[in-house]
């Protein structure tokens, strides 16, 4: 069906955060699948790990245990705040099973009129039904009939507007701790830390989305962390398989124990393979230095980008994001899918984001060559997006 807007790219292999098409062009990707190879491609772990699994039992159901996903679900939890974990397949089917776990416990405490989430501005939590409404983007809702109930927006990072919105009906508040799709905006620390706040001081839950910022792509293992809070319940996907289609939904006790027989399930998430995949992918991560190494590394992009900003000022407006999910906001007379075009043609990956912002995540393996290498290419496409002298002073009469 013509859901996409493909680019006329086909990639025919690829190593680590490099990709070569079917006709031998080579990419350097700061992409990442939409901040999804985590790893990198062809992982010899993560490659190792699924064809093993592969060739003794890809799927089982969940009607019997599933040791891998045992193991996994121990792992994360082990390293997160929660106690428990559901597996599911992407991070529309994570944030449904956060919305729906939300809901049920908000019943089951016997609050059953608190179904409503506040959501915010800019956010962009899924292409499902009730995702698309916590999205509440105009665009992607229209056509498909009336939004569902239960979603009230707010500015992002906007504490007063946040504690008006509460009501009767308000159960839980839901929110990415950095904004990807959205423009790369991140959530100031301090905003985080007021919304746990908040949740604490009217018995609402906290829900955050950290289906793009978890598994290590901010230089912590959840964005989160680095506010020094905990959410009650949490959405994961994208880099946990590394690439294979893997959403997980975190949660502690009091939320998941309503979760019970019957009240939610799938078929194939949590299946054996899946969780091969996203068990290999934690030993990566987890190993001794990755995510230091990941810190390290992202500060030194930023500090290219913001050197970039620095000489190309009539092509970039500013530099935004944290860690390996980083944005350059382009000036209004440049557009991002211009951008995105010319950073092809120079052998780059990026992925266009809301608010005219140029999104560069990168693999979590990249290192300095890499990052030098983005960084030429980066500034190349810089060039060739640099408004000339007659443009600029026919937009300099304009504005006047």
């Amino acid at each position: 069906m013509p859901t996409y807007n493909r680019a006329d790219l086909a990639f025919e292999h690829g190593q680590g955060a490099v990709l070569w098409t079917v006709d031998g062009r080579r990419f350097l990707d700061f992409g990442a699948g939409i901040a999804t190879t985590s790893i990198g491609h062809a992982h010899p772990h993560l490659v190792a790990t699924i064809a093993e699994q592969a060739a003794k039992v890809m799927h089982v159901s969940n009607l019997y245990r599933v040791p891998q996903a045992e193991r996994l679900a121990q792992r994360l939890v082990d390293s997160s705040f929660a106690d428990s974990v559901f597996f599911c397949n992407s991070g529309a089917e994570a944030n449904e099973g956060m919305i729906k776990a939300v809901r049920k416990y908000n019943s089951e405490t016997g609050h059953p009129e608190r179904y409503r989430m506040i959501c915010f501005e800019g956010a962009f939590h899924g292409r499902t039904l009730a995702t698309l409404s916590a999205t509440g983007n105009e665009k992607y809702l229209a056509g498909f009939g009336p939004p569902v109930d239960g979603f009230d927006h707010v500015p992002f990072g906007n504490m007063n507007a946040l504690r008006d919105a509460i009501g009767p009906g308000t159960g839980g508040i839901m929110i990415e701790p950095i904004q990807g799709e959205g423009g790369v905006r991140p959530a100031e620390l301090q905003f985080l830390r007021d919304l746990r706040a908040t949740c604490d001081e009217f018995g609402l839950l906290l829900a955050l989305d950290e289906v793009q910022t978890g598994m290590g792509r901010t230089g912590k293992l959840w964005a989160h962390q680095w506010a020094g809070i905990e959410p009650d319940v949490m959405s994961a996907a994208k880099g946990i398989g590394g690439g294979f289609p893997l959403g997980a939904v975190l949660a502690k006790e009091k939320v998941a124990q309503y979760l019970k027989p019957g009240t939610h399930g799938t078929t194939y998430g949590g299946g054996p393979l899946a969780c091969a995949a996203g068990n290999a992918v934690l030993d990566v991560i987890l190993a001794e230095g990755f995510l230091d190494h990941v810190d390290q590394i992202a500060r030194k992009l930023w500090d290219g980008l913001e050197d970039l900003a620095r000489r190309h000022p009539t092509v970039i407006e500013n530099i935004r994001g944290a860690g390996l999910l980083l944005g350059m906001k382009l000036r209004p007379e440049i557009s991002n899918t211009d951008a995105q075009a010319a950073g092809v043609m120079e052998g780059l990956l990026t992925v266009a984001a809301g608010q005219n912002v140029l999104r560069l995540a990168p693999p979590l393996i990249i290192g300095d060559a890499e990052v030098e290498e983005a960084l030429a290419l980066l500034d190349r496409v810089m060039l060739r997006l640099t408004p000339s002298v007659a443009s600029l002073a026919v937009a300099s009469l304009a504005a006047k």
